[in-house]
């Protein structure tokens, strides 16, 4: 089947060569697809300090263009998250993949808020358009390892957050620094592209089966199902925060560290605001069970947010570190648990479009309390903005740790 034919959700063309490609080569395509998109929309962060001195933009200018990458995935994730159901994963992927590439270059070349907020948009709707397609096909190719599944999935998206702030800082030591780091990614890009458009595709799980396009492919309205909505709304509660922490250290963070740091090397500031994101990667491949661990974990992040925002006042850069890793392994673990749930309790058919649901309210973390925060540093200044946000954050963690110990002694 070609990648039109499933666009225009048609039967197989008979006959047609492709690479029919092993489950292993499978899971890695599909890994590696979100992981280097995921890249590709966090190069910017080490970059933001550059960026507002060739564009002259304030520390609010930064916010709003990180947060339209966010809405631009939100409203992909509400109009778009079942599509990959119908049309098919790889269709979707490769999609996302073609919209990221556009994406990308707008944003290397915008010599405005408005084009650099064009390009983050498209490069998160690219984000968006993969986010379900990618992790119902991990989980349909592991049946019988639901966790493994959820592991993978996790493992790519936060990896490739992580990933993303160190790799553009690394990039940016290369002549032209606010370029040169996408049109790397534009080559990575081109050559995951390859093997995606050759890959002989497995037919769509829900195809249209004779209905206009337009009706199955319309918007639908967020349904869970009853045994689910538990599941389901924790799960989102806890991707929220853990989003509106992420969106911090992607955004505004770099700024903060490296005053604590007393250091301005880009791929210094990148690795420290990968920290979190990448500690919170790693903590997927951990194995930790039972009905304490989630509130445990979340324990952990609220403590360790705080002490993120009392760096600063201690002067403290091993204290920077280490909470950064304590919040991204505690965050990690609990993310784990919480997704895994819904996940597992998720009818098939309808599994692209409920996790495509919660990411709709992790990713508003990203936005909502980010765009709040840009507006307390124009209002406070950075440190006291920092420390704020840290203590709202804390303590939203240990409300959601207390809720989900309710949670497990209920049973």
């Amino acid at each position: 089947m070609t990648v039109l034919s499933e666009l225009r959700m048609r039967p197989a063309t008979a006959g047609r060569w492709g690479w029919d490609a092993g489950t292993t080569a499978r899971l890695v395509l599909a890994g590696v697809v979100i992981f280097t998109l995921l890249v590709g929309a966090n190069l910017a962060t080490p970059l933001y300090p550059l960026l507002q001195a060739r564009l002259g933009m304030s520390s609010l200018d930064i916010t709003v263009a990180f947060s339209s990458y966010v809405l631009a995935l939100v409203a992909v994730l509400l109009v778009a998250g079942h599509w990959s159901d119908h049309i098919g994963r790889r269709a979707a992927l490769v999609l996302a993949v073609l919209v990221g590439l556009l994406g990308g270059v707008v944003f290397a070349n915008a010599d405005s808020l408005v084009m650099l907020s064009a390009g983050r948009a498209l490069q998160g709707i690219a984000v968006g358009l993969a986010t379900g397609a990618s992790s119902a096909a991990l989980r349909e190719l592991l049946p019988q390892r639901p966790d493994w599944a959820s592991r993978f999935t996790l493992l790519s998206s936060a990896g490739g957050v992580a990933a993303g702030p160190a790799i553009g800082g690394l990039l940016s030591l290369l002549p032209d620094p606010t370029r040169t780091p996408y049109y790397v990614h534009s080559a990575v890009l081109m050559a995951a592209l390859v093997p995606l458009w050759l890959l002989k595709a497995r037919p769509a799980i829900a195809p249209a089966a004779g209905r206009p396009a337009f009706k199955v492919l319309a918007p639908r309205r967020p349904a869970v199902s009853r045994d689910a909505r538990g599941a389901f709304w924790m799960a989102s509660a806890v991707g929220f925060l853990s989003f509106a922490v992420f969106g911090f250290c992607l955004s505004l963070a770099p700024g903060y560290f490296a005053g604590v740091v007393h250091a301005d090397s880009r791929p210094l500031i990148g690795l420290l605001a990968g920290l979190t994101l990448g500690a919170s990667a790693l903590s997927q491949l951990a194995g930790a069970r039972g009905k304490y661990v989630v509130p445990a974990a979340l324990a952990v992040l609220g403590a360790s947010v705080v002490l993120v925002g009392a760096a600063a006042a201690w002067s403290s850069p091993v204290l920077l570190v280490l909470a950064s890793i304590a919040a991204g392994a505690g965050q990690g673990i609990a993310f784990r648990q919480v997704f895994n749930e819904v996940a597992s309790k998720v009818e098939a058919s309808r599994h692209a479009q409920v996790i495509s649901t919660v990411y709709v309210i992790t990713y508003l973390g990203s936005a909502v309390p980010v765009i709040g925060l840009g507006f307390a540093v124009s209002a406070l200044g950075l440190q006291a903005a920092v420390v704020a946000f840290t203590l709202v954050c804390g303590a939203a963690a240990l409300v959601l740790a207390a809720v989900s110990l309710g949670r497990g002694r209920r049973g």
